[in-house]
């Protein structure tokens, strides 16, 4: 297992159609690849690479996009029954709480990568051996 702290950019998003399509176009047209991706009801939580972060939160802003920062934690797991319940069992016995999580799944591949939005990073981050 791999963990590491990354920075998502909180993006809020109207909730109707073509936004998520013109938030990716957006950022692909400015060549920024999305890592990682979650979209829920009114909000879009994104990574992209260290490097791009800032020229993504520009972007984002020219384009009256309203963002925030935050910083989470990007765990590797092996794609296997029992990976995320591991994991998530060591944080919630060290008193942390996941606000939200998600990520990647794959019928192929021997990983996953998982984005957790934790109530203490650090201790999370140490407690899982990043």
């Amino acid at each position: 297992m791999d963990v590491e702290k990354v920075t998502e950019i909180y993006v809020v998003l109207e909730n109707k159609p073509s936004m998520l399509g013109e938030l990716c176009s957006a950022l692909a047209g400015n060549d920024i690849n999305v890592e990682a991706i979650g979209v829920f009801h009114d909000s879009a939580k994104i990574t992209v690479k260290a490097s791009n972060l800032n020229r993504a939160v520009k972007l984002l802003g020219k384009l009256n996009y309203i963002t925030e920062l935050r910083e989470v934690l990007r765990v590797d797991l092996e794609n296997k029954p029992g990976a995320l319940a591991e994991v998530t069992t060591r944080i919630g016995e060290e008193g942390i709480n996941i606000e939200y999580c998600y990520g990647t799944l794959s019928r192929k591949g021997s990983t996953v990568s998982v984005i957790m939005d934790v109530s203490d990073v650090d201790q999370a981050l140490k407690v899982l051996g990043g």
